[in-house]
């Protein structure tokens, strides 16, 4: 099933070229972030409670607004870009530089629009020290090059240097978090906990930056090629946060116990850990879908896609006739808690959700190894931004007019209903590439 054949002339060169490898090592990094993420969550939530981890989610979403607003996809556009220089260190860590100066650029002006917002709005000021603490988080993933990486298919790298430090961050979730009347107190360490591992993988990356690129100046910065690209992406990048964002945002504001946003989390979490394991080859699969399109090998081009696809259908379908069933069973676990007590709901919120197991990660697909190689990024943008309206008008008619005593679960069915509409737009429009 997952047969795909070699390209003869690439098989020569250097091993990190074997596609099937490198997605052989991004899986086994991603299980065992995983299994590391599920050991520690049941924990943290049990320990923290609902309406406290709820806080913290809610707190954690909002910073990731301006996170994303901060890269604006630059990492995507970057790796297209260098991908096509990377033989030529010269030229390749000129546009290095010249991602390096867009992306510190824009990580200066989100941050600053976060700071303005967190002074001024009421119930932002209220949590406006927790969202400081959270938005070093983003600060260090910005200046973390990963893209770089990902360009040079530094697969084996990557996954060492990312297991390392997930473990380092969970022995000290355990030794340093514990259960408390309030947990007030603890909800400030667990965010510097969450936010040590991206500070240290920063300081990894940057440190053997040196041996790939030079940061002497070459030439002239030319960002004139770029505006139109990041323009558009940086739209998508703020359509594509409000949409995976908003259903917990509405939450918070629909109750302000924050509860339901913690029960949303831990029903959620298992959706987001098979997501996350699709997606996270995107890593392998992006990079060399755009290495292809730009050699016009149209033949292993399209084996990549049905490659990937192929994948995506094994490892969601399985997971979605499994996590349906044991759904009480699962949240149970993650949350450390009975649903009938603490998080209730999340069970059906996990049923509710699971369909997006497969209808996200094809989408992510489409968008990552079809158009963006095919510069269409306007198809994903539209599609996007009419998600995120049909996410925001059915999640206020689920919450407050159909659900309200269960405003979480009318949430998830919005969400789920938005996710398979976009669906069908992304395939019908990029059909034809």
């Amino acid at each position: 099933m997952f047969a795909m054949p070699e390209n003869k002339v690439e098989a020569k060169g250097n091993p990190s070229n074997n596609v099937r490898a490198n997605v052989v090592i991004n899986l086994i990094r991603t299980l065992t972030l995983t299994i590391l993420s599920f050991i520690t969550f049941p924990y943290v939530t049990r320990a923290l409670g609902d309406q406290v981890f709820g806080l913290y989610t809610w707190a954690n979403t909002f910073v990731y607004y301006f996170l994303v607003l901060a890269k604006i996809s630059i990492p995507n556009i970057a790796v297209r870009e260098c991908m096509k220089v990377r033989g030529d260190k010269e030229k390749f860590s000129h546009m290095v530089q010249l991602f390096f100066i867009a992306q510190a650029v824009t990580s200066l002006f989100s941050y600053a629009l976060l700071a303005v917002l967190a002074f001024s709005v009421p119930v932002l000021q209220e949590n406006n020290g927790l969202i400081f603490l959270l938005s070093i988080n983003f600060l260090a993933g910005a200046f973390s090059f990963e893209w770089v990486y990902m360009t040079l298919e530094k697969h084996f790298y990557i996954t060492v240097r990312s297991i390392m430090t997930i473990f380092l961050s969970a022995m000290m979730v355990f030794l340093f978090i514990k259960k408390t009347v309030t947990g007030m107190n603890e909800i400030y360490i667990y965010a510097a906990i969450t936010i040590s591992s991206t500070v240290l993988t920063s300081l990894v990356n940057v440190t053997l930056l040196p041996k790939y690129v030079s940061f002497r100046k070459t030439g002239p910065y030319d960002f004139k090629p770029l505006i139109r690209p990041l323009l558009t992406l940086a739209l998508i990048s703020v359509a594509l946060t409000l949409y995976n964002q908003t259903d917990e945002f509405i939450l918070g504001f629909i109750d302000e116990s924050k509860a339901s946003v913690g029960a949303y989390s831990v029903g959620v979490k298992g959706v987001d850990i098979i997501i996350g394991l699709i997606i996270s080859l995107y890593a392998v699969f992006m990079p060399r879908a755009a290495y292809y399109h730009e050699k016009g090998n149209k033949y292993f081009y399209q084996n990549l896609i049905n490659y990937s696809m192929n994948i995506t259908f094994f490892i969601a379908i399985p997971a979605i006739a499994t996590m349906i069933p044991l759904a009480s069973q699962i949240t149970a676990l993650i949350s450390g808690s009975e649903v009938s007590g603490q998080y209730a709901d999340a069970n059906y919120i996990l049923m509710i959700l699971a369909s997006m197991m497969i209808t996200y990660s094809i989408g992510d697909n489409i968008y990552t190894e079809i158009l963006i190689p095919e510069k269409k990024e306007k198809i994903y943008l539209y599609s996007m931004l009419a998600g995120v309206v049909l996410n925001v008008g059915f999640s206020f008619l689920f919450a407050y007019v159909i659900l309200p005593s269960h405003p979480a679960m009318g949430v998830a069915i919005a969400t789920s209903i938005a996710d398979l509409l976009v669906l069908v737009t992304l395939i019908q429009a990029g059909w034809k590439y």
